[in-house]
């Protein structure tokens, strides 16, 4: 429930100027979603939301930018790339093995990456597991690990 919503609260900023926690629970209630200003609040605080200058003027809220140093993105994925050694599925987890001592990099690497559907990840000295917001998100996410192999 809570990663749907804070899913849909990413979508709902992408796609349209939100001012205010009560305009945004209003748009959450619209789409369906039910939810306390106070959850709302939270989420905002989790999700590193910020607020900045519309073209109007106003303000709204914006997800953070992932990445912003330049060839920051190239540097996490060489570092993916070259410390991974396999990726599995198991339903919405993956488990990934590197090379000793590098989970932790490749664990930093994937979060850097802001995929869709990333729930978090848990790194040990050679093993890391991947949480995804459901299997379809899981496998796809695979899909694209192996391609960066």
């Amino acid at each position: 429930m809570k990663s749907a919503r804070q899913e849909k609260i990413l979508e709902l900023i992408a796609a349209r100027d939100i001012e205010t926690q009560n305009d945004l629970t209003a748009e959450l209630h619209a789409a369906g979603i039910i939810s306390t200003q106070a959850t709302v609040s939270r989420d905002i605080r989790e999700l590193g939301l910020t607020k900045a200058h519309s073209p109007e003027g106003k303000y709204r809220y914006v997800a953070p930018r992932h990445n912003t140093v330049p060839g920051h993105s190239d540097r996490l994925r060489a570092i993916f790339k070259e410390s991974v050694t396999s990726v599995a599925v198991a339903q919405n987890l993956l488990v990934i093995r590197t090379l000793p001592g590098l989970a932790s990099a490749a664990c930093s690497a994937i979060d850097g990456m802001g995929y869709p559907g990333l729930v978090g990840s848990l790194a040990g000295d050679d093993t890391a597991f991947v949480a995804m917001t459901n299997n379809e998100s899981a496998e796809q996410f695979r899909l694209e690990v192996a391609a960066m192999l």
